[in-house]
């Protein structure tokens, strides 16, 4: 198993993950946190930060269209499947052969066309926390950020241990709450953002989405 892959690549990689409608720049905010520094919320903000961790816990399984923006790369599509606890696949469209998966314990990063794998364990995703059996912002995240506006909301989320690791931006629509997208931000400030369409909530999702990629084999005979 190799685990060679960079913080900054699994965060671009990772960012597919994400749950969101098609990108919305204009209300994207930069986080950046040296210090795990909890947001001032008013009691207002904290019942709307509960409603958000009640809203995550019921997310069981989804799956969508994707596509993700990055400044350096511009614009991918694919497809992602997501269910709670642990599990993700993101597929690229072609002419990408890359594969991302979680299995519940691994993170794996597959490339077809060269035939190459890397892993690191699950807990190194940006998205961690959405992948646990029980979503909880606070404790171990970090709100760093809260923000309401007339039909969405915004929460700024880093780890509490590791708050330089970089940071994610939370962007929802409300009444009714719904999960639009989120925007991933590496220690150097780069960012990744992701939008879904065509999302389905719940139902079943087979398990073999979820199995670990493994390599072609090299035999030639």
């Amino acid at each position: 198993m190799k685990t060679g892959l960079s913080r900054r690549r699994l965060m671009r990689l990772a960012a597919a993950g994400a749950l969101a409608v098609p990108l919305a720049p204009s209300l994207a905010f930069p986080v950046r946190a040296d210090t795990a520094q909890q947001a001032s919320l008013t009691d207002a903000d904290k019942v709307d930060v509960a409603r958000v961790e009640d809203y995550l816990n019921g997310l069981t399984t989804v799956k969508a269209s994707f596509q993700q923006y990055t400044a350096s790369e511009g614009l991918a599509f694919g497809r992602i499947y997501l269910r709670r606890p642990g599990r993700l696949r993101v597929e690229y469209d072609p002419p990408s052969e890359i594969i991302l998966v979680a299995d519940g314990l691994l993170l794996s990063y597959y490339d077809a066309e060269l035939n190459h794998i890397e892993q690191v364990p699950l807990n190194l995703s940006p998205m961690w926390f959405l992948l646990r059996e029980k979503v909880k912002l606070g404790g171990d995240v970090t709100v760093t950020q809260f923000r309401r506006q007339a039909d969405s909301l915004l929460i700024g989320l880093v780890q509490s241990d590791e708050p330089d690791a970089g940071s994610v931006i939370l962007e929802f629509g409300d009444k009714p709450l719904e999960l639009r997208q989120w925007t991933i931000v590496d220690p150097a400030g780069t960012e990744v953002r992701v939008g879904l369409y065509d999302a389905v909530f719940g139902g079943q999702l087979a398990n073999e989405l979820f199995a670990t990629p493994r390599k072609k084999s090299q035999d030639r005979r």
